[in-house]
């Protein structure tokens, strides 16, 4: 495989131009105007008419640019294009923007009203069996990516007519999880054949699943202009615009009740959720559904009943993260399990094995387990790993020690420290078919007559490391040396659609392609001539379930399962919580790399972490108030606690994904430990050292109040006749 570069900023043509994003100066309402100053014939303003195709992304009903409708502050309304790009930004700067501003009340994307069972009239009924009702709001907040490079784009013209009169064709380079998805919307917007464009992706980084669709946005820019202009273009966004503008992890409320028998078993739930996706719904239905799965944890549930909704507002769109919802829906569940259990004084991990549903062959949406998780030996390896059973039990005692303190001694000197615990989920792939027509992601293969063997796909690794698996692989099945092995990744002719990277599809999905692959050719090779060609794909299969939506039930058919451990501890005069460890516990199937596997998921632990701990983020009125993107909290290298790692080892042979888990189990686990050693029930991510404050002062609030009633008893008792 040749090198590629680094990053789109690494790119440099000779006689390339420039982009600039001319952006919506209101949250809503309508475009009247786009006013420049006088500039040189060299510049280029290119509106929403000049686009000479259908002005929408492939797949999704995202403007290229905006016609006369503007949804959010700061939507792309036009680019402007030139050879110099300090004077660019000049006369962007000049650019005005004429809008009429009217915000609209929030309209609906998709709404769920899932019943299973008769869970109402367990509810409304005064059954002997419902022994109580725990009930709980859990608030998620979103995340931003924070790439290594903000997104960008180089797209190059080229035609072999000298005068320029026939149509020519373009380069884009890009860093992308889906190169299709761009080759796809390029066509579609310029009116032109997909074989005309072609995609080459830059090293990404850790993309954590935001540059799925918004590259192929920036990438319909860059190639708009280069069309237009017939040269090189490159448009890379500023960090502020990237900070500001691009999606983040998608922000949800969900509230759940449940009701208990007197062991405390699950007899019925209700869950009710609201999604932000932005002002523009793309992947809605599969993070709601994921979202609704998720916030059914891995427990047994009897009976359900879940209404949820994706709802647009006035705020950039808003996206995949890592999870696609599934995290906010475990987080959500995983707060409920711990607060069911703190409500009923039992340790919350014995309570979440006795009522475990992780053993079961089908999950509530329908979709068939080959190979049920056996999750009570998760949560004893994250329990023995983390020495979790005899610091909850100590921890415990103190909680309860400091309420009858508390009361007398306001201000304790001591440390405070919690322990929790969760588990969650994940599969491999999408839910929903998204590749815009009838076609199966694939891979091909060729041994060549010198012995190389050549790997075809249009995924892009983060690192051009990350395909040492995949020749390793090839390697032992075919008897090669591993550097004979060549990996091309790009859309160019030739090269098979393989579907977004996302999901943890590439080491599930992709990566059983290609050992499929090699088999065949190793079958082959003995019995027909080299060069021998194989050409394998990945075939959905249909299933329809749940709210009567098909999907594929091989996506969640082999289930990936973690348990997680966090422990904090918290200084009684900063109130800042410091994490003092994390433990995980996997059962991922057949580990491939376990070197990149706990590498891997170190990064995902420390990202989790943020998430939970500090990353605060709020739109106010559609607009980001943060003077600049570094203002935003992400954890040092100084804030990184400890992590371990353990791999609860299988029979599989297949192997799962494991880069989702993180997200799902160790925030739950991070707000439970602060919420027992504060001993006050915290509900929502992030949890900062200002939330935990207020809490304490909440606390002390109501302490003094129970402190004057008790005075007042004294007072009344040792004189009766003063009592009104």
């Amino acid at each position: 495989m040749k090198e590629r570069p680094s990053f789109v900023s690494d790119i440099m043509i000779r006689g390339a131009l420039f982009g600039a994003t001319i952006r919506s100066t209101v949250s809503g309402g309508r475009l009247k105007s786009i006013t420049c100053p006088h500039m040189p014939p060299s510049y280029t303003l290119i509106r929403a008419e000049d686009i000479p195709g259908k002005n929408e992304l492939a797949n999704f009903t995202v403007p290229i640019l905006a016609g006369d409708e503007l949804s959010y502050f700061g939507q792309p309304v036009a680019i402007l294009v030139g050879p110099d790009e300090s004077r660019l930004e000049n006369f962007a700067a000049q650019c005005r923007v004429d809008t009429e501003e009217t915000l609209t009340d929030e309209d609906i994307f998709a709404r769920r009203d899932i019943v299973i069972g008769e869970p109402d009239r367990i509810f409304a009924e005064a059954s002997s069996e419902v022994a109580s009702v725990v009930s709980g709001a859990y608030h998620t907040g979103i995340q931003e990516h924070w790439y290594p490079e903000p997104t960008g784009a180089v797209s190059i013209y080229s035609t072999d007519d000298p005068a320029m009169e026939s149509p020519g064709k373009l380069l884009i380079h890009t860093a992308s999880q889906w190169p299709f998805h761009i080759r796809n919307s390029v066509a579609q917007v310029l009116g032109i054949e997909p074989e005309t464009v072609s995609v080459e992706p830059v090293c990404g980084g850790l993309p954590l699943d935001g540059k799925l669709w918004y590259p192929s946005l920036v990438a319909c820019h860059a190639a708009l202009a280069s069309w237009i202009t017939k040269k090189p273009v490159r448009i890379l966004l500023t960090r502020e615009e990237d900070f500001r503008y691009t999606p983040k992890r998608n922000a949800a409320e969900v509230r759940i009740s449940s009701a208990l028998d007197e062991q405390g078993r699950i007899l019925a739930t209700k869950i009710h959720a609201r999604l932000d996706m932005g002002a523009q719904g793309v992947f809605t239905d599969e993070i709601l559904d994921r979202l609704c799965l998720g916030a059914l944890g891995c427990y047994k549930h009897r009976n359900i009943h879940i209404t949820a909704a994706a709802v647009k507002t006035n705020v950039p769109p808003e996206g995949p993260f890592a999870g696609f919802g599934l995290s906010q829906g475990f987080f959500a569940m995983e707060r409920h399990a711990s607060r069911i259990a703190d409500t009923l004084g039992q340790n919350p991990a014995e309570w979440r094995k006795e009522n475990s549903g992780a053993r079961q062959k089908t999950l509530p949406i329908g979709a068939p387990v080959k190979e049920p998780v056996a999750l009570d030996a998760l949560l004893d390896t994250a329990a023995t790993m983390s020495d979790y059973r005899r610091k909850w039990a100590a921890y415990e005692l103190l909680r309860n020690r400091r309420r009858e303190e508390d009361v007398h001694h306001p201000n304790p000197r001591e440390a405070f420290r919690g322990i929790g615990i969760a588990c969650a989920y994940q599969g491999s792939g999408f839910l929903y078919n998204y590749s815009g027509g009838t076609e199966n992601y694939s891979v091909d293969a060729t041994l060549d007559k010198d012995g190389a063997l050549e790997i075809r796909t249009s995924i892009a690794p983060a690192k051009d490391e990350d395909f040492a698996v995949w020749r390793n692989i090839a390697a032992e099945s075919l008897s090669v040396e591993a550097a004979a092995v060549r990996i091309r990744c790009a859309a160019t002719d030739g090269v098979p659609d393989s579907g977004p990277a996302t999901l943890s599809r590439t080491i599930s999905v992709l990566t059983k392609l290609v050992e499929t692959a090699c088999t065949d050719i190793r079958n082959q090779r003995f019995r027909d001539p080299l060069p021998i060609t194989v050409h394998c794909s990945y075939c959905p299969t249909p299933a329809q379930n749940w709210e009567a939506k098909p999907f594929d039930a091989q996506s969640l058919a082999l289930l990936s399962c973690a348990s997680a451990v966090v422990e904090v501890e918290i200084d009684p005069v900063e109130y800042t919580p410091k994490i003092r460890g994390a433990w995980l516990g996997l059962d991922a199937g057949k580990i491939l790399s376990e070197e990149r596997a706990r590498r891997s998921l170190k990064s995902s632990v420390i990202q989790a972490l943020g998430w939970a701990s500090r990353e605060q983020l709020a739109y106010v009125d559609g607009r980001l108030p943060l003077p600049s993107p570094y203002d935003y909290d992400i954890p040092s290298p100084r804030d990184i606690p400890p992590i371990h790692i353990d791999f609860v080892w299988n029979d599989t042979m297949k192997a799962k994904g494991i880069g989702e888990l993180p997200f799902s189990c160790i925030p739950a686990a991070y707000v439970q430990a602060v919420s027992q050693a504060m001993d006050y029930p915290f509900e929502k991510i992030p949890l900062t050292a200002r939330d935990v404050w207020e809490a304490e002062k909440h606390k002390r609030a109501l302490q003094e109040v129970q402190r004057t009633s008790e005075v007042q008893r004294a007072s009344e008792a040792r004189n009766p006749e003063d009592t009104p």
